[in-house]
């Protein structure tokens, strides 16, 4: 059930944003994608939950090709992502907030996975009848990952998950990450550098002007580089 994508091209209108992406995260393992502002992370983001569509090549999870599918069935096979700016309803509790992908994706089981959320998270549960434009940053940022794990309970993508989150918010925010690894979750986790990731991750991909390279093997003590230029 990993995630395997092939020889993928994305383009916005008329420009190239992806070229020939190579990448493969076995089930259950940890993957760090690492690159500048503009590099192509967040393109490929969108594209494995389908925001984008590929210009050509495949993306395969759970035996399904994605490119083949409508956004929402990402729900169906358990695969969400955290993005960026966060994108909490403001007006709407943290509860409410979090229950949105359920209500949105007919979710039966909401409420029990919000129970696991606030397992993982219990301090969303203490301020979960508080609106989300109360909250702080780093606050905000748990809510948000909490709110993809409701639907990505096998696959899930992380968009600059410690951006502009202060020290202490962004300890636990890996606190919480590397939890994910004991539930069995596929996580990439996209960031500018690995200075909050390196730990976590069990291999590292540099994307640069929209091409992917292998920047680190599982085994950390290795020294070499090999390298798979998309």
């Amino acid at each position: 059930m990993s995630l395997e994508i092939t020889d993928l091209n994305v383009s916005i209108g008329p420009i190239s944003i992806l070229r020939d992406i190579n990448l493969t995260i076995p089930t259950g393992q940890m993957a760090g994608l690492i690159g500048h502002n503009g590099a192509g992370k967040t393109t490929l983001i969108r594209a494995v939950m389908g925001l984008l569509p590929a210009t050509s090549g495949s993306i395969r999870f759970k035996g399904e090709e994605l490119t083949q599918l409508a956004p929402y069935r990402r729900a169906k096979l358990q695969v969400s992502y955290m993005p960026e700016d966060r994108r909490l309803i403001p007006e709407l509790t943290v509860t409410e907030n979090m229950l949105m992908p359920a209500w949105a994706n007919r979710i039966g089981d909401g409420k029990e996975r919000l129970e696991w959320v606030y397992s993982l998270i219990p301090e969303i549960a203490d301020f979960g009848e508080r609106k989300a434009l109360q909250l702080s940053g780093g606050q905000q940022k748990l809510v948000a990952l909490g709110r993809a794990l409701i639907p990505g309970r096998e696959l899930i993508l992380l968009d600059e998950p410690f951006e502009g989150v202060a020290p202490v918010l962004a300890q636990r925010l890996s606190a919480v990450i590397a939890d994910l690894r004991g539930e069995g979750l596929t996580v990439l986790i996209a960031e500018s550098d690995d200075s909050h990731s390196a730990n976590l991750v069990d291999k590292t991909w540099r994307i640069e002007r929209g091409t992917v390279s292998f920047g680190r093997k599982e085994n950390a003590t290795s020294n070499s580089q090999q390298q798979h230029t998309a």
